[in-house]
């Protein structure tokens, strides 16, 4: 049998993941739809069904990938979960793809099945609740639309941040053995935090009245009273995007699998 990697050795330690670790995994997402369903419904009363649609769904997108991740390899709290799940009789490159495969896709298709499910619901009792005789009929109902995952600007940009915040859990749950989903977050809010003053400082040398400054993709500059937007030019800006979609969140889940193997050793 090959050690690296056996299918049937796979869906066994994946088939035990899901059963031994089965209330925590369910509770986890159930907690994430609850969390997801109050912010639509919150915000959707608040302002309007875009940022309802919007927010509700990169948080609970996010949020719920993160979470999902710090539970998944989080069996070195203690010292005997952490030296059982090490003796467990499978490679550390399927211990990793067990991990990646639940928080990675099996939440994923979670996820967006039960937001498609929600937003439907919503929308198609907004559609059914308008008066058909009303002469602003038409454009009550074009005014709101199910969420498209497709072509959507703010999908693809959660995507990334999904891909990267992930990573960064996946890799803090392996260095950090408790409470490492709060350290993780003070870590990765000090990062941003730090890469935007630093950002900031930089374009304060250069132009003068910045407004704000986005790391990566742009600034904005006060003049009297209207704002102007500085980008970054077309090369630049795809360097960027590529580091943060491939490059960034590539070396976090690579990281993930080193460290992974590091404590085995």
């Amino acid at each position: 049998m090959n050690d690296t990697f056996s299918l049937s050795r796979f869906g066994l330690l994946l088939k035990k993941t899901i059963l031994e670790r089965s209330m925590q995994l369910i509770g986890a997402v159930v907690a994430v739809m609850a969390f997801t369903l109050l912010l639509y419904t919150l915000i959707l009363y608040a302002l309007d069904w875009g940022p309802a649609q919007n927010l509700s769904f990169i948080w609970g997108f996010i949020g719920g990938g993160v979470v999902l991740s710090s539970v998944v390899f989080s069996y070195f709290t203690t010292n005997a979960g952490g030296a059982a799940y090490l003796t467990l009789p499978a490679s550390s490159l399927e211990k990793w793809l067990c991990g990646i495969l639940i928080s990675g896709l099996l939440f994923c298709i979670v996820f967006l099945s039960f937001f498609r499910l929600m937003d439907y619901t919503f929308v198609t009792a907004y559609h059914s609740g308008l008066d058909r005789t009303s002469p602003l009929y038409r454009g009550l109902y074009d005014h709101v639309y199910l969420y498209e995952f497709e072509g959507n600007n703010v999908f693809v940009k959660a995507t990334i941040l999904y891909t990267n915040f992930v990573g960064a859990m996946m890799v803090g749950t392996l260095y950090f053995n408790r409470v490492a989903l709060v350290k993780v977050a003070l870590v990765v809010c000090g990062v941003l935090a730090a890469i935007y003053f630093l950002n900031l400082a930089i374009v304060s040398l250069l132009f003068s009245n910045v407004d704000i400054a986005f790391p990566y993709f742009t600034v904005l500059i006060k003049v009297d009273s209207e704002v102007g937007n500085i980008e970054l030019p077309h090369y630049a800006y795809a360097i960027a995007n590529n580091f943060l979609q491939y490059i960034l969140p590539g070396t976090l889940w690579i990281t993930a699998y080193v460290r992974l193997r590091e404590k085995e050793i």
